[in-house]
């Protein structure tokens, strides 16, 4: 089995018990900014156990719909027991070969998860070629990525390594990738990386 992935089917039962408060209030702003149009078609790429969906349907309702994506199948298991609106759907793959449609999505979102991406370069890849022209892709935290590296550290294990790019980096990987419009901002509460898929004539 994966190492990466035995890790997170091993957390899967306490994960949500770590989302704290702070955390919680740091994400639903972090949300709220996005502006995600009501009818979009979503891929949450790491889903875990869902945090991020029912926040994405309270944005969508019953328009638009979302895909929920993760290694872990137990990750899986624990998100769509939580929601199972009828524009949810769950997909058990690795980013790095994601096994839908190119030109799908009209966002992806990768919240707490881009670190733990084997092959990053990869990764933006694949993210790239699912999302529409013109498509939004979002990387997240509710920590600084100094925090969130610091963290991954000091778990060490199949996650020592799993660390955020630093800016220069980021956006070199995100370029290479065919994304534009790259804005990074990493503060005290919140790390947020934005690029769009570059339209091709």
């Amino acid at each position: 089995m994966n190492e990466r992935r035995e890790f997170f089917n091993l957390a899967a039962s306490k994960w949500d018990s770590l989302a704290t408060e702070k955390t919680i209030a740091r994400l639903d702003r972090i949300i709220k900014q996005l502006d995600i149009k009501p009818g979009s078609v979503i891929l949450d790429i790491g889903t875990g156990t869902g945090i991020l969906l029912p926040r994405l349907h309270n944005v969508l309702g019953n328009e638009g719909g979302i895909v929920g994506l993760d290694i872990s199948e137990k990750m899986l298991q624990r998100a769509r027991f939580k929601n199972q609106e009828d524009n949810m759907n769950y997909l058990q793959a690795a980013v790095e070969q994601i096994p839908l449609l190119e030109e799908t999505f009209d966002l992806a979102i990768c919240y707490a998860s881009f670190p733990h991406f084997a092959n990053k370069a990869r990764a933006l890849s694949e993210i790239a070629r699912v999302l529409k022209q013109g498509g939004r892709l979002i990387i997240c935290h509710t920590e600084s990525r100094q925090t969130i590296n610091q963290l991954h550290q000091s778990i060490g294990g199949a996650v020592k390594h799993d660390m955020i790019p630093d800016a220069a980096k980021m956006r070199s990987l995100l370029s290479s990738a065919g994304m534009g419009d790259i804005d990074i901002q990493d503060s005290a509460n919140s790390y947020l990386a934005t690029a769009y898929k570059q339209y091709v004539t």
